[in-house]
């Protein structure tokens, strides 16, 4: 995990830099959000990161079938960000940059950053 989100690092720190190549972003984003999903197992909050992975992390009720009641959904760069600790939960969510739904949306906040840049 640590190389993928490295090699993406200057995009995530520059606003004026370079996007990588889409297959570096698509691994760095997988390989994150896979780590997220063993370190807090369950399955009551869906994280999406169109087009590249979503997952269902943290104990509590089960979800099977239709729309997930808690789902947290951002784009590549935003989840990159959260995951280094450039950006928080917080200010994403307040930003725009992350839509959050559901009682439990927010507890993604506690197991971020993953990675502290």
């Amino acid at each position: 995990m640590r190389a993928a989100v490295t090699a993406v690092g200057e995009w995530l720190a520059d606003d004026d830099a370079a996007a990588p190549a889409r297959s570096e972003i698509a691994a760095a984003v997988r390989l994150t959000a896979r780590t997220l999903e063993d370190v807090a197992p369950g399955s009551s909050v869906e994280v999406r990161v169109p087009p590249f992975v979503a997952v269902q992390c943290i104990e509590g009720p089960r979800h099977t079938r239709g729309t997930p009641p808690n789902v947290v959904e951002t784009d590549a760069r935003t989840w990159l960000q959260l995951v280094t600790g450039r950006v928080t939960f917080d200010a994403a969510v307040a930003a725009g940059a992350v839509t959050a739904s559901g009682s439990r949306a927010g507890e993604i906040g506690h197991w971020l950053p993953l990675m502290p840049a």
